[in-house]
C-alpha cells in the first residue's frame, strides 16, 4: 500500500482578504487527489489564532506541531501575514518545505513601492507615483487623475480613483485604513491584461495564456467580486503585444526572487506593457484567473496542485 503524502493547507489570515483565503483553501484541499494526498486542513483567524480541521482553537505552538507531523505546507493565504513572506519564513524556520514564494520574493511583491523600485532597476515601465505617509499627505497636491491605494494590500482593497481635490482626502483615508503608508499614482489608460508565471526547480518557467479584464471603469473591489468584470482568456494580443508581456512578467518573477506561481498584472498602453502589480499568492480557487489561467495552457487545477506539492519536495532537498 502505497503511503498517502501528508499536506497542511493553511487558509484564512488577518487581512481583509480572510474569506477569500478560506475558499482558496477549502477549494484546493478538495481538489487535491485523496488517493496521494492525505490534507490537512489548519485555518488563521482574523485574530491570528490558529484552528484546526475540527475548528478548535489550537494557537500557534498546536499548529506548529501539526505542521511538523506534514510532508508540505501549502499556505493559502491572501494578502498580508501571509502572502507576504509570513508563512514561507515560518515553514523555514520549522525546516518544512512550502509551496510558492519565499520571505524575501513575498514581502518585496507585497510593498508596490518596493516593487515599483525593482522593476525600474529591471527596466520594465511603471506608472509615475508619489510614496505618501500619514504625515505628508496634507502636503500632497495634484493636477491630472490619480489612483490611490495602500502599499501592502491585496484584492484591491482601499484603492480609490480620484478626479477632483474634494475626492483626494476620503481616497486616502480609505487606503491609509489599511496600512501607514499610501502610493498615489497617475491614472495608467490601457488593456488590463495579467499574466501567469510558475517558476520550475529547475529553473524552467511556464507562462500561461494572458488573460484580459474588461469593466467600466476602475477594477477595483466591487468589480471584482460583484460578477461584472468581463475575463477574456485568451488575451487577445499580437505576437509583439504578447511577446513583451510576457518577456516583463519574467523579469519581474526572476528578479523579486519568485517560486511556484506568481500572477503578474499589466496595463498593455500604446506605449507598452505598464506593470501594476505582482502576486505571489493570488486567489486560487478552480474558477480564479490563475487556475483557469493554467488550464488554458491544458494543466488542469488538480494537476497544478500536484505538480507545485511535488516541486516543493524537489526544491527542498
Amino acid at each position: 500500500m502505497t503511503t498517502r503524502l501528508r499536506v497542511a493547507v493553511v487558509g484564512g489570515g488577518q487581512s481583509c482578504e480572510h474569506d477569500v483565503s478560506l475558499a482558496s483553501a477549502a477549494s484546493v484541499a478538495a481538489a487535491l487527489d485523496p488517493a496521494t494526498y492525505d490534507v490537512v486542513r489548519l485555518t488563521i483567524g482574523r485574530n491570528g489564532v490558529w484552528r484546526d480541521a475540527g475548528d478548535r482553537p489550537i494557537g500557534l505552538v498546536g499548529g506548529l506541531h501539526v505542521l511538523r507531523s506534514c510532508a508540505v505546507l501549502l499556505p493559502v493565504v491572501h494578502g498580508p501575514h501571509g502572502e507576504d513572506g509570513t508563512l514561507a519564513a515560518l515553514g523555514e524556520l520549522a525546516g518544512i518545505p512550502y509551496v510558492g514564494s519565499g520571505l524575501g520574493a513575498g514581502a518585496l511583491a507585497m510593498d508596490k513601492w518596493a516593487t515599483k523600485l525593482v522593476a525600474g532597476a529591471v527596466g520594465v515601465a511603471t506608472a509615475p507615483a508619489t510614496l505618501v505617509t500619514r504625515a505628508t499627505a496634507r502636503t500632497l497636491r495634484f493636477t491630472h487623475p490619480v489612483v490611490v491605494k495602500p502599499v501592502a494590500a491585496g484584492s484591491s482593497h482601499g484603492v480609490g480613483q480620484v478626479r477632483g481635490a474634494d475626492e483626494l482626502g476620503p481616497a486616502l483615508d480609505a487606503a491609509f485604513a489599511l496600512g501607514d503608508r499610501v502610493l498615489v499614482e497617475d491614472l495608467v489608460r490601457g488593456r488590463e491584461i495579467d499574466v501567469a508565471v510558475l517558476g520550475r526547480p529547475d529553473g524552467t518557467r511556464v507562462v500561461a495564456p494572458a488573460l484580459e479584464i474588461v469593466v467600466d471603469g476602475l477594477f477595483d473591489l466591487a468589480t471584482k467580486y460583484d460578477g461584472s468584470a468581463d475575463f477574456r482568456l485568451p488575451a487577445v494580443l499580437s505576437d509583439v503585444e504578447r511577446k513583451e508581456l510576457e518577456h516583463a512578467a519574467l523579469d519581474m518573477y526572476d528578479a523579486l526572487g519568485c517560486a511556484g506561481v506568481a500572477r503578474v498584472d499589466f496595463f498593455l498602453t500604446e506605449a507598452g506593457p505598464v506593470l501594476n502589480e505582482v502576486n505571489t499568492m493570488p486567489g486560487f480557487t478552480a474558477q480564479s484567473q490563475v487556475p483557469r489561467m493554467f488550464a488554458a495552457a491544458g494543466i488542469a487545477y488538480p494537476d497544478l496542485l500536484d505538480l507545485l506539492v511535488r516541486d516543493a519536495l524537489v526544491a527542498a532537498r
